[in-house]
This record gives C-alpha cells, structure tokens and sequence, in this order.
C-alpha cells in the first residue's frame, strides 16, 4: 500500500488514479498530519510513503523521517517541483546501496512514476502489472 502525501489536489487525484490504474493501493492525504493518522489507522501494512516535498506544516523528509522512527524498513519517494541542494543531496543518497530514501523530480510522467515505484517495491504490492493498467 501507497500512502501519497500531496497537498495540491488536482495532483493528489491525479497520482493517486496513476497508481490506481497501475494496480497499486493507494491511500491518499492533503498534509503530514492527515498522512499520521491515515498511517496509525491503516487497515494494512504501508510499504511506501509519496510525499511531496513542501508541505503545510511539515517537510515531506520530516514526515518520511517521523514515519522511519515507527517503521524504520518503510521506503520514502519524495517529489518536488523545485530545484537545489537539498533536493540534489536527497537525488545522490537515493543512489547509495540499501538507501531507503527516493527523490523523483516533478513533473514526471506517467511511465516514469509507475517505473519508479516499481523499482523501489520490486512489483511486490501490484494488484496486477502496470502494463496491464489503463
């Protein structure tokens, strides 16, 4: 399951029907506090938080790391629209062995998000392939 974090909406309904037509489950929140609660009253285990970056209140890393301290195995995809160090560094650790931390930079397209997402859950949580997605 998908926890996606998004506080834009027209976004947020976007990914979150990309990912559903992929066959990924997908609980979809406005903000990291709503993102808490979802994750608290999840009805199965989330074995991947999409946040975007900026968020009202609280950084997409702030919540990934809040999250990490309650599932320290669970992967985090951080996307953002916006361009500089922090998000270059959060780009290179992604790329270290083992690392539990992605970055995909907006906008992106549909295959590439479905890609992505494939590679850091090795297809484990599809309810069927992504090519067979409408």
């Amino acid at each position: 399951m998908i926890l996606l974090v998004e506080d834009e909406p027209f976004v947020r309904e976007t990914t979150c029907s990309i990912l559903q037509s992929a066959g990924f489950d997908v609980l979809p929140a406005p903000d990291a506090s709503t993102a808490l609660q979802l994750y608290e009253d999840r009805p199965r285990p989330i074995d991947l938080i999409m946040t975007d970056m900026v968020l009202p209140g609280r950084s997409g890393k702030q919540l990934g790391d809040d999250l990490r301290q309650r599932s320290p195995e669970i992967a985090v995809l951080i996307t953002s629209g916006y361009g500089n160090l922090e998000y270059e560094q959060l780009d290179r650790e992604q790329k270290e062995p083992g690392s539990r931390t992605h970055f995909l930079a907006k906008p992106y397209s549909r295959r590439t998000l479905v890609e992505k997402i494939e590679k850091i859950l090795g297809g484990a949580t599809r309810a069927r392939p992504a090519t067979q997605a409408g």
